[in-house]
C-alpha cells in the first residue's frame, strides 16, 4: 500500500510537469505562428520583387526594340549609315561655322595698323 503523502507528492509532480508541458506547447505554438507570419512576409516580398523585375524586363525590352528601330537593326528602322552621315555632317558644319566665325570676327582685330 502506498502512503497518502507519497500520492500527494506524485500528484503535485505530475501537475508541475503538466504545467511545464503546456508552457512548452504554448511556446512552440507561438514560434510556429511567428515562422508562418515571417514566411508569408517573405513570400509577398519575393512576389513584389518578381513584379519589379518583370516590369524592368519589359521596359528594357521595349527600349531595345526602339533602339533597334533607330539604328536600323530591325525592319522599318532608320538605317545606321544615315545616322552616321547626319552625325559627321553636323560636326563638319559646326567646324566650318567655328572656322568662319573666327575669320569674320577676328579679322579687324588682327589687321595690321596703318603706317604713319
Amino acid at each position: 500500500m502506498s502512503r497518502p503523502g507519497a500520492d500527494y507528492t506524485y500528484e503535485s509532480q505530475n501537475d508541475q510537469r503538466l504545467d511545464d508541458l503546456q508552457s512548452k506547447i504554448r511556446s512552440l505554438r507561438h514560434i510556429t505562428i511567428d515562422i508562418h507570419n515571417d514566411s508569408q512576409r517573405q513570400n509577398s516580398m519575393l512576389d513584389d520583387s518578381g513584379n519589379i523585375f518583370n516590369s524592368f524586363a519589359s521596359g528594357l525590352s521595349s527600349s531595345a526594340q526602339r533602339a533597334g528601330r533607330a539604328f536600323g537593326t530591325t525592319p522599318g528602322g532608320t538605317k545606321q549609315m544615315r545616322i552616321i552621315m547626319y552625325s559627321v555632317g553636323g560636326f563638319v558644319i559646326l567646324w566650318l561655322l567655328w572656322k568662319t566665325s573666327g575669320w569674320w570676327w577676328w579679322s579687324s582685330a588682327t589687321a595690321p595698323a596703318p603706317d604713319p
